[in-house]
């Protein structure tokens, strides 16, 4: 198999001159934001109780967010420990696991470690595109959204996007497609480039999926705030608002905590993207740009909880209901 501009595919040890403090520092991060965002879901789960002790009214969006919340902190107490135990042994991930099955192919650790990069890349954007989704009905559709959208379907499909994105995942495991171990040496995901279609077809079809549900996310985003300022349109201008404001504003509040994630989720995983399609169609061997790549993903799960910890904060939600006001 060619080999050509993978100089850690086969490295035993870590490349010398690196240094394990950026893991642990975005480790640290990533691991602090997403307890603080259970923390906040939770005591907003406890003020939307209802009177007499029933069950809190909360909806599908919080669960969805309370999904991708506990997604990211999994992603994170799943991946990090592996590449800090990596430093500490000053051992590359094909060398800490055994090894595979013929020569020349990475350790278990390394084909479970690009497993998990490409679950915990991919089952965020479906969550995405179900919160998406929901605001959408919510929206356009309200009758229907009420009939239909309760919070048991907001906790069943997480379990079932989960499931999906296993099932996809888990593909180079089967032969379609090749693990591959990144400089330097604490790092794996699928080759990128070189090889024929069967090791080159999954990145790109990976690729495809992730850039489709983007599209799909910021379809629904347009449509949802195309619905949202019509029925700011209808409103009168005099009398009391107060039967209409609440569920717009807490519709705007959702929109706007989903357009945020959603341009900060595109911005991470667009550089995967593009290098999947070079390294497929332009042959283009840059192990540093594919590492970049592979980083940028990574820290959207840090990003997404101190994003939703920021938007909950009173000060910046007063801000934003001004300048959408005006």
């Amino acid at each position: 198999m060619e080999t050509k501009g993978y100089q850690c595919r086969s490295s035993r040890y870590i490349e010398s001159g690196q240094s394990a403090v950026p893991s642990s520092v975005l480790f640290a991060a990533g691991l602090l934001g997403n307890v603080l965002a259970l923390l906040l879901l939770g005591q907003h789960r406890r003020r939307s109780r209802s009177p007499g002790g029933r069950p809190p009214r909360v909806s599908a969006f919080y669960v969805l967010v309370s999904a991708l919340a506990v997604t990211d902190l999994l992603g994170k107490c799943l991946l990090s420990p592996i590449v800090l135990a990596a430093y500490a042994y000053n051992r590359s991930l094909s060398e800490l696991g055994p090894g595979g099955r013929g020569e020349g192919e990475p350790g278990v650790l390394c084909q479970l470690f690009a497993f998990l990069m490409a679950f915990f890349g991919l089952a965020p954007t479906l969550l995405l595109l179900a919160m998406a989704l929901e605001c959408w009905l919510s929206l356009g559709h309200p009758y229907f959204y009420r009939r239909h959208i309760t919070r048991r379907l907001g906790v069943t499909l997480g379990p079932a996007a989960a499931g999906l994105c296993a099932l996809f995942c888990a593909l180079p495991l089967l032969g379609f497609g090749v693990p591959m171990q990144y400089c330097p040496g604490t790092w794996c995901f699928m080759r990128m480039a070189g090889g024929g279609p069967r090791e080159l077809a999954f990145p790109v079809l990976y690729a495809s999926l992730m850039g489709l549900l983007v599209l799909a996310i910021g379809a629904c985003n347009v449509s949802s705030m195309r619905h949202l300022y019509g029925m700011a349109r209808r409103q009168p201008h005099r009398g009391p608002p107060a039967a209409a404001a609440p569920p717009s504003m807490e519709e705007l509040d959702h929109l706007i905590l989903l357009g945020l994630m959603t341009v900060l989720f595109t911005i991470c995983s667009l550089p995967l993207i593009i290098r999947a399609y070079l390294g497929a169609f332009a042959d283009d061997f840059n192990e540093n740009a594919d590492l970049g790549a592979l980083r940028f993903l990574s820290v959207n799960s840090i990003v997404d909880p101190w994003v939703f910890i920021i938007f909950r904060t009173s000060v910046f939600r007063t801000f934003v209901r001004r300048v959408c006001r005006r």
